[in-house]
């Protein structure tokens, strides 16, 4: 059995794809929360399958694999495979939110939400395995398969419960950072079951190189995902901002009709070419007893007597 190493340049990889999945899961989360406000929701959800399928899982994923190698073993990656697995986490995060993020969301669309996109992310983990080619004979331990199948089931449907029920910025980061943590340990745990044996094909595989592949795409999809997450974020602080305030609603009980107070007029005044008294420096605003203004009614400001 040859030697396998998850962390080829260190705590580099492992730092950076949860801190991919956090970030993905956040912009997941305020996409989601603005799509429970029924405005375009499809787009917001579209945005949120996006931002976790895509930046949350698949571009964690795969940084993580980038510190991935098999002793005496070159990789290489199949690129349509490789998209294939993109499309799938996307898709099937899209399914689960289009289940959940509902005006009543129920528990048993929670959980069929839950198992369709748990079962999905899975799919796309392993077809990103299937796409990594290598000179090695790759085998997998089925007890590890079997719990790395539970935690993603398990935090898929955590994650779309956090959709529905998280409320601010504050309470979204605090989900994003356990969802991070739910879908680096379905990752590695899966990555754990992995073997690799000596193959009877020796030379390179046919394929691309990982960092041809991956690094742009990394890089671009993180930089969107960026500047999105600083847009949504700034957009939602505007939002909140450009509320008015809530005013108490006083209830009055049935027959008691209360007559609003009087308007005071100002006294009539001569006919002038000025008579909005705009002109006169004794010009006062009429006020009301509790000194609300009514502009541009004017009445004289009284004089002193000599």
């Amino acid at each position: 059995m040859l030697h396998i190493y998850h962390f080829s340049y260190g705590w580099l990889t492992p730092i950076l794809s949860y801190i991919m999945s956090f970030t993905g899961s956040l912009l997941g989360l305020q996409c989601a929360a603005r799509a429970r406000s029924g405005e375009k929701r499809l787009l917001w959800l579209a945005l949120a399958a996006v931002a976790i399928g895509g930046t949350g899982i698949w571009v964690m994923h795969f940084i993580a694999m980038l510190g991935f190698s098999i002793q005496g073993s070159a990789i290489r990656f199949d690129v349509p495979l490789t998209l294939f697995s993109a499309g799938t986490s996307i898709v099937v995060v899209g399914i689960g939110l289009l289940l959940v993020v509902t005006p009543h969301p129920r528990l048993s669309a929670l959980l069929a939400g839950g198992a369709i996109t748990g079962f999905g992310v899975a799919g796309m983990h392993y077809t990103g395995m299937y796409a990594m080619k290598s000179n090695a004979t790759i085998t997998y331990n089925t007890p590890l398969v079997v719990l790395s199948l539970v935690i993603a089931v398990v935090a898929a449907t955590a994650a779309l419960w956090f959709t529905v029920n998280v409320r601010g910025l504050l309470a979204a980061a605090g989900a994003a950072l356990i969802m991070g943590v739910a879908v680096c340990g379905m990752h590695y745990t899966g990555m754990a079951a992995m073997q690799a044996h000596g193959g009877e094909h020796r030379g390179t595989p046919e394929g691309t190189d990982p960092l041809q592949l991956l690094a742009p795409l990394i890089v671009g999809i993180s930089i969107v995902t960026m500047l999105l997450l600083i847009s949504v974020s700034l957009t939602a602080i505007d939002h909140d901002l450009d509320l008015p305030p809530l005013r108490p609603v006083t209830v009055r009980p049935a027959g008691d009709d209360v007559a609003p107070p009087p308007v005071k007029f100002a006294p009539a005044q001569p006919h002038t070419d000025d008579p909005w008294g705009m002109a006169r420096s004794d010009a006062a605003p009429l006020t009301d007893d509790a000194g609300t203004p009514y502009w541009p009614t004017t009445r004289p400001t009284p004089s002193r007597k000599r």
